[in-house]
């Protein structure tokens, strides 16, 4: 039986503070996400993320919207990073990542924060848009390990990551659940303002599978491995076979997949038809379908009730 957290094990051997070290070092030329952005953050100049040297977070608590194993009785223990390392046009936490709702922070206030949720019962630490964030997060982990913590920590991302700044995070995070957007790189600069990310995300996806595995549920509660979401778009925007047949075909048909049928038109949405309705009971339906057709095992307990549709 592996050891959980995985960060334990770093801390024992010193290893967190040389990533510690190397992760605030990119930040005098930030290219912690594929961005690329070259600004010095530590002397105030501001990227695509328009985060500098210090946390910035909208909120924490227990959430109970989450992926099951996730959640359990007590909740899945949310941290909101403000702003993000993509610009969705119909983000549904727009004040969030486009407006900057949030507030400043010092590290050992983040640290703080993990020990709270801990000490409130929650199963996990949910780091939520996490990428822009992670010389802090990491720095945070290694202060509450400190004082305590030995929750699993759960990188909840857009999926648009750097394959080096994610092996800098090998055995600190230990379930990642990344968002996979799009297959169609076009869609995505036009829809998330960013450049590759098919690529991109396929890489960073088969990176995350490599660390940690398939998803492990111990007492229905994850501990360790891969979750993957995808929201279905209007039209098909959102490429969903394409999606489906990567996961099934290049990294494991035990994908622990939520398949999100929620789009609802929020923020610029309006303005990109046709992003300006929600989705159809038949696009829902061809879909799941797709996850059918492709052998997925382990679509997300929520949705099981439409395979028979």
């Amino acid at each position: 039986m592996s050891v959980y957290p995985s960060y334990l094990k770093l801390m024992e051997t010193g290893e967190i503070n040389k990533r510690i070290e190397i992760l605030y070092a990119k930040l005098e030329s930030c290219d912690l996400c594929p961005n690329r952005c070259g600004v010095n953050r530590l002397k105030g100049e501001r990227g695509f993320c328009k985060v500098l040297d210090k946390p910035m977070i909208s909120s924490y608590g227990p959430h109970f919207g989450e992926e099951r194993p996730l959640v359990g009785e007590n909740g899945s223990g949310a941290i909101f990073f403000t702003y993000c390392n993509m610009a969705c046009v119909y983000c549904q936490n727009w004040e969030i990542s486009h407006l900057g709702e949030g507030d400043l922070l010092e590290v050992e206030d983040l640290a703080r924060i993990m020990i709270i949720l801990q000490v409130w019962g929650c199963h996990n630490i949910n780091l939520v848009t996490p990428t822009h964030q992670v010389p802090f997060i990491v720095k945070a982990i290694k202060l509450a390990a400190e004082m305590g913590l030995r929750l699993p920590i759960v990188y909840n991302c857009g999926g648009y990551e750097s394959l080096e700044t994610l092996r800098l995070l090998e055995d600190i995070v230990d379930i990642y659940m990344p968002d996979i957007k799009y297959m169609d790189d076009k869609i995505a600069l036009k829809l998330s303002k960013v450049k590759n990310y098919s690529s991109v995300v396929r890489e960073a996806v088969k990176e995350m599978h490599r660390q940690v595995g398939d998803l492990v549920i111990e007492g229905g509660i994850a501990k360790r491995g891969l979750i993957v979401r995808h929201l279905v778009l209007p039209e098909d925007l959102s490429q969903t076979e394409e999606v489906i047949k990567f996961i099934a075909e290049e990294v494991s048909k035990d994908t622990y997949f939520n398949l999100m049928d929620q789009y609802r038109p929020c923020g610029d949405a309006w303005k990109y038809p046709p992003l300006d309705r929600k989705i159809t009971q038949e696009e829902w339906k061809r879909a799941l379908g797709w996850a059918k057709k492709y052998g997925l095992k382990r679509l997300d307990d929520r949705r099981a009730r439409f395979w028979d549709l």
